[in-house]
């Protein structure tokens, strides 16, 4: 197995120059000896970052499913794949094997077939983290239909949206949801959103919660009496390398949400690669992200990377505080987890309230820890490590975006030393570099910048569908021949890398560019601080200003909320400097966040601006409430 498991420091420096001094000839190893084929490519790469265009495997044929389930039969067939454990812990859990997986998969390909979705035809999932999400999602690239799985918490508009910019003509969802202690109207959103959407011919409905719900005649059907009457064989579509697989939106900090478009070959030899070796996943592990299936994450790190392993991947239905906030780590001892890959905001929320939850579990299986969705800070980073991975079990603090399909720099366990905070080297195969406001590359280290990708990896998207003009003026324009990432970043002395925001973070106050993610880190150290957010207010003297809204660990009454606003400072004039200090403190008891735990700054930055009538859709937030609460306080 030549590069496909990287043992020690010295290895990664030997495999990582072979995959940048010749790109071709790495991947072309990597996808020949790992990988089942029908036909191999005819060229491993063409490219152009001009137009932009990015081909993999070019002329190879294959079908994913069969690298993530078939050839798996005759050696971990009772193997389990997916480990499912519900909402509610008195349910038992589920252990799904590969051979019943593959039944499952094959059973709902042919339910989707006879009702006429075919190769190409996009398929909308819009289902809670139950097994039915894995089928479905596998089921569309067992038939060569592109699936678009939105996240099982956005309206009806943002769902409406999504089906009908890609056109979708199949809706596959559920009556309804759990979330831990409450119950979601899944089918009655699904209603709502298609009074707008004419292309939807047939929507498939699994029974999760046994509600009451509306079914539209001729159009909605109850999946199991379908799959039940499926056969459990259903021959692979072959495809070619550059066909879509998937189309996942990202919601751009402005205007319709980007539908980014992946394709087949290069994407699962990319995600199937990351995976191995960022989670240095074993034969016998068992592996667990608790990212939901509706983002990049769960498509690359619940599915397809671990499936294409061999790997047990536990797919996790609930919150981590249902019952209690030790839910997580009650798991992590149940089921023995060695891999665990969570996001910095379900750490701080989870460091937040103590550790009697986690000192009565038995956490000593772990091996690895990861983060994901957002750069982690330095208290975060240590809790997770002294009372989590107990100082053994490195964390993977992994960079990438849904745009990207796999993880782009990160740790890799036992190889590379960490360090709070930075997502330290490129992963094999990624050559980032820092630009300039003028375009040209910042040589050398200790530098910061706009963090850009010279040349293409194999699961980079390939478009935005239905628009390639504003994928090329999104990615490929800012920087010629590069392609940006929207995020800010610097190199330190080593060259290890850290992000420091998206660019739109950066602020700049007397002509001094700071990146909000250092000062957030200085004020979450104060030990009565649970998080923070800073944006830019328009300042006559500076330009910008800083505005900071704050989380306390404990509102208190007693509390005076000027000696804290004048500590909070001196921590940032001492980490950063004085040029840092705010100039509006607001306390809150929330921030409005995406369903993925990213902050929108965006509605921050206009209430800051005094322009709070313009915040644009807020339905889609996790905590849309929030916001209002924000508004009426607001230091303006």
């Amino acid at each position: 197995m030549s590069n496909y498991h990287i043992k020690h420091l010295e290895e990664y420096f030997q495999v990582y120059r072979k995959s940048v001094n010749n790109p071709e000839a790495f991947w072309e190893e990597i996808a020949e000896e790992h990988f089942l084929w029908r036909k191999k490519w005819d060229t491993v790469l063409s490219w152009d970052f001009r137009k932009p265009e990015v081909k993999w495997f070019e002329g190879a044929k294959l079908n994913i499913t069969e690298n993530c389930l078939d050839r798996h039969l005759l050696t971990r067939g009772n193997k389990t794949a997916i480990l499912f454990e519900p909402n509610d812990p008195k349910e038992a859990a589920e252990h799904i094997t590969y051979k019943v997986l593959h039944e499952r998969v094959c059973k709902m390909a042919n339910v989707l077939k006879a009702k006429g979705v075919k190769r190409g035809d996009r398929v909308c999932i819009y289902l809670p983290m139950i097994p039915e999400l894995v089928y479905s999602v596998l089921a569309c690239a067992r038939i060569g239909a592109v699936h678009s799985v939105v996240f099982a918490g956005f309206s009806s508009t943002a769902l409406a949206t999504r089906i009908n910019d890609c056109d979708c003509k199949m809706v596959i969802t559920s009556d309804g949801s759990f979330r831990g202690t409450k119950t979601i109207d899944l089918k009655g959103i699904v209603d709502e959103a298609l009074k707008d959407c004419p292309g939807i011919e047939n929507v498939l409905v699994a029974k999760r919660i046994n509600s009451e719900i509306t079914m539209t005649t001729e159009r909605d059907f109850w999946l199991q009496p379908l799959l039940d009457a499926a056969s459990i064989d259903c021959e692979p579509e072959i495809m070619d390398a550059e066909d879509p697989l998937f189309i996942l939106y990202t919601s751009g900090s402005t205007g319709q949400p980007k539908g980014m478009l992946h394709t087949t070959a290069g994407y699962m030899v990319y995600s199937s690669y990351t995976f191995k070796n960022v989670f240095n996943y074993t034969e016998n592990d068992v592996y667990w992200c608790s990212a939901d299936v509706g983002w990049i994450t769960g498509h690359s790190y619940i599915i397809y990377g671990p499936l294409a392993n061999g790997a047990t991947s536990v797919l996790f239905e609930g919150v981590p505080s249902h019952p209690d906030y030790s839910r997580f780590w009650q798991i992590v001892e149940k089921h023995k987890v060695n891999q665990f890959y969570t996001a910095p905001t379900a750490i701080r929320a989870l460091a937040k309230e103590g550790l009697e939850y986690t000192q009565k579990h038995d956490l000593s299986s772990l091996k690895v820890l990861g983060t994901v969705g957002e750069p982690i800070n330095e208290e975060a980073w240590h809790w997770y490590d002294d009372n989590i991975g107990k100082n053994k079990a490195p964390i993977v603090d992994t960079y990438f975006q849904t745009e990207n399909g796999g993880i782009m720099l990160t740790p890799i366990p036992y190889v590379t030393p960490t360090k709070p905070t930075y997502a330290t080297l490129p992963f094999i195969g990624i050559q980032p570099c820092l630009m300039d406001e003028e375009g040209k590359e910042i040589e050398g280290n200790q530098v910061s910048g706009r963090l850009c990708i010279k040349f293409p990896w194999p699961s980079i998207a390939r478009s935005i569908y239905g628009n390639h003009k504003r994928y090329k003026e999104t990615y490929f324009t800012a920087f010629e021949n590069n392609y940006f990432t929207g995020d800010g970043a610097l190199r330190d002395e080593v060259g290890y890398y850290r992000i420091t925001g998206r660019v739109d973070d950066v602020i700049i106050v007397s002509g001094h560019n700071l990146g909000t993610a250092p000062i957030e880190d200085a004020i979450n150290e104060h030990p009565a601080v649970a998080e923070s957010a800073i944006v830019g207010f328009p300042h006559d003297v500076k330009g910008n200003a800083l505005y900071g809204y704050v989380i306390l660990k404990d509102i208190g009454e007693g509390r005076n909320h000027d000696n804290l606003r004048k500590e909070i400072n001196q921590i940032i004039t001492e980490q950063i400097g004085p040029i840092a200090k705010l100039d509006k403190i607001q306390f809150t008891d929330g921030l409005p966040k995406t369903r993925s735990g990213k902050i929108m700054r965006r509605i921050l930055r206009k209430i800051a601006h005094k322009d709070s009538g313009n915040l644009g859709d807020i339905s889609t937030l996790l905590n849309p409430e929030v916001v209002q609460s924000i508004i009426d306080n607001a230091l303006v």
